[in-house]
């Protein structure tokens, strides 16, 4: 799959989500793709939080995604059950403006309520165009990539290094460099490359050109 020249949209529930499932990925396509990473919550309702929204363009800063890539949706963390409908509409209304090619979300083995919802409803405003979901291990249970993307040391590297920003999640334990390096190196494994981002395969809509 050829990603360059491409209309890419990341979307994730939680700011930290979009980076913990693909931000290598994302680091190693930003300067030649057209990215637009729309994260439904921005968490500010949780006093405990109130760092993450600037940690968050931070991150992205570091992989590579200008401050007009990133935006931080109007929806409240742990009731988008209930928001369902607007979510959809949301999303409706983002294939209108930006036009994807392709669409990263969460993965179907994720048991986050939240997380489950936004797959879903992606789905459904996204028809006829290729998703692929990606894991965020604290709380994907069954996952096994099968469509496997290599990345450079480098883009792990700055995968880390945009992790790194959250100071509000460094006593996490998905927030540890060295799993989020041991992720990357198995699904290298699995792909017989030094490292690679996996992802579970939602929808691929492709056609062959001459």
């Amino acid at each position: 799959m050829n990603f360059y020249g491409k209309r890419v949209l990341f979307l994730g529930a939680h700011p930290d989500d979009i980076e913990l499932g693909c931000g290598a990925l994302l680091h190693q396509i930003a300067p030649k793709t057209e990215v637009l990473c729309v994260t439904l919550s921005d968490n500010q309702k949780n006093p405990d939080l109130q760092n993450v929204k600037s940690e968050h363009y931070q991150s992205m800063q570091i992989l590579g995604v200008v401050e007009k890539g990133v935006i931080l949706g109007p929806f409240t963390t742990r009731v988008f059950p209930e928001a369902r409908q607007e979510i959809l509409e949301y999303f409706l209304k983002l294939r209108k403006d930006f036009k994807p090619d392709l669409i990263f979300t969460h993965s179907r083995q994720d048991v986050h309520q939240d997380h489950n919802i936004m797959t879903d409803e992606a789905l459904r405003a996204f028809r006829g165009i290729t998703v692929l979901g990606f894991d965020v291990v604290r709380s994907s249970y069954g996952f096994f990539p099968h469509f496997l993307v290599e990345v450079s040391e480098e883009n792990v590297n700055k995968k880390i290094e945009a992790l790194s920003k959250y100071t509000t999640y460094q006593d996490r334990y998905y927030f540890n460099s060295e799993l989020t390096r041991s992720i990357l190196i198995r699904h290298g494994a699995l792909a017989e490359r030094p490292f690679a981002e996996g992802f579970d395969i939602l929808r691929i809509v492709g056609n062959f050109e001459n």
